[in-house]
């Protein structure tokens, strides 16, 4: 990867803010603190992130929009006329969940190496180390947003309406997405530098964790059910990311429950058959537990950014 963008960035930014040092016994405080100190460094990294990827392109970041327009159409053809399921609108059910798993796993493959791949930044320039791994957190959520408009086109499209008094919900999902997103890229980007194969390893927790998660499959067809018979739904909730895809189905698929479009034509469990306050609170829980994984995640990397350079 060219550190050469990121170092001029890096440069740049410490010209405008104060130089600090920051210290591998440097209290948690300190360490928030120093990272809301260089929020134009991470500015600067997230755009040369997306400039570098989409270098002498000649769309540009446009490529961003039409890469899940193609696969949504793909996706409707596919299950609308190959792989009829039975399932209305399956496609726009799938590209509700894929958004949010779209931006989890490119955060953290990106992220996962990136101290690695970035040895001689990190060598020779003192800043908070881990704003490189919140810098391709922060160039994910760029591509989620603009995955998120591509919904809403599709939407218009299909003429179906969000579910509008659940929508105010959706940032909580997000903040839960970003922070749990964040924390993992930390303490994953922190154990590569001592342990080079798990840049390998995270491609296949991550082939299994989709398959985890409710996106191909609806809550019916999911372990839910058959764990909530014994008193062990909660289990199938451990995994924060199938809260928040659930969430996000809610507000743009809407429906829970549908009648199949193939015979026999019966009902469909799609969605949880919560009340909003459900959703709301079960959500602000999940925000306040990934907040702490975050301040934790932070923690860690302060231990381990002690012998960095050697390492490298």
């Amino acid at each position: 990867m060219d550190d050469a963008v990121p170092a001029r960035a890096v440069r740049r930014s410490l010209d405008d803010v104060a130089f600090r040092t920051v210290s591998a016994r440097a209290s948690l405080r300190t360490r928030l603190r120093n990272l809301t100190s260089r929020r134009e460094l991470l500015s600067s990294l997230i755009t040369s992130d997306i400039r570098i990827k989409y270098k002498n392109s000649a769309l540009g970041i446009l490529w961003s929009m039409l890469t899940p327009a193609l696969f949504l159409v793909i996706y409707y053809v596919v299950f609308s006329v190959f792989l009829q399921n039975g399932y209305p609108n399956f496609a726009l059910y799938l590209f509700s969940g894929m958004v949010v798993w779209n931006m989890f796993q490119t955060a953290l493959q990106s992220a996962t190496g990136v101290i690695v791949y970035r040895a001689g930044l990190v060598k020779k320039v003192s800043f908070p180390r881990e704003i490189l791994a919140l810098a391709n957190v922060g160039a994910s959520v760029v591509y989620f947003f603009i995955q998120i408009g591509v919904l809403v086109l599709y939407l218009l499209i299909l003429g179906h309406a969000p579910q509008w008094d659940f929508l105010w919900i959706l940032p909580f999902a997000f903040l839960a997405l970003y922070f749990f997103t964040a924390a993992l890229a930390i303490l994953m980007s922190a154990i590569t530098v001592y342990m080079r194969d798990m840049e390998h390893f995270i491609v296949i927790v991550l082939q299994l964790w989709f398959f985890m998660s409710p996106v191909v499959y609806s809550y019916e067809h999911s372990i839910a059910p058959q764990l909530h018979n014994h008193g062990l739904a909660w289990l199938y909730f451990m995994n924060p990311i199938t809260l928040i895809m659930l969430t996000f189905q809610r507000v743009f698929y809407v429906a829970t429950t549908v009648h199949s479009t193939i015979p026999p034509h019966g009902i469909l469990h799609m969605l949880p058959t919560w009340p909003m306050s459900t959703y709301f609170y079960l959500n602000i829980g999940l925000v306040g537990v990934m907040i702490a994984l975050f301040l934790f995640a932070e923690a860690v990397f302060g231990r381990l950014e002690r012998n960095f350079e050697s390492e490298l």
